[in-house]
C-alpha cells in the first residue's frame, strides 16, 4: 500500500485540542492536521481514537513538514462582552 507521507514520521508529536461538551463526550482536533479530529464518550478512548485518526489521516494527506512544527503555549477561555455589527 503507498502512502501520501514523504519522510519518516516516527515519533513527531502534534498538539491536539480536546474539550468537553455540555453532553459529557470528548472531542479532539489537531490544528497543524486540518479536518483531522474525533470524539468518544471516555477520554481514555478519545486517547485510542485520536491515535486512529492521526494515523488514518497521515496516510492518505502529507504530513507537516517539520518547520511547520507549532510550540503549544497554552490555551485561555475568552469571554465576549459585546459583539457589533
Amino acid at each position: 500500500m503507498s502512502s501520501a507521507v514523504p519522510h519518516d514520521i516516527t515519533g513527531m508529536k502534534v498538539n491536539c485540542l480536546i474539550e468537553k461538551d455540555e453532553d459529557g463526550y470528548y472531542y479532539a482536533s489537531v490544528p497543524s492536521l486540518p479536518g483531522c479530529f474525533t470524539q468518544a464518550k471516555t477520554y481514555e478512548e478519545l486517547i485510542v481514537r485520536l491515535d486512529e485518526a492521526i494515523s488514518l489521516y497521515l496516510e492518505v494527506n502529507e504530513s507537516p513538514e517539520p518547520d511547520e512544527s507549532r510550540e503549544f503555549v497554552g490555551v485561555l477561555a475568552v469571554e465576549i462582552r459585546s459583539c457589533e455589527g
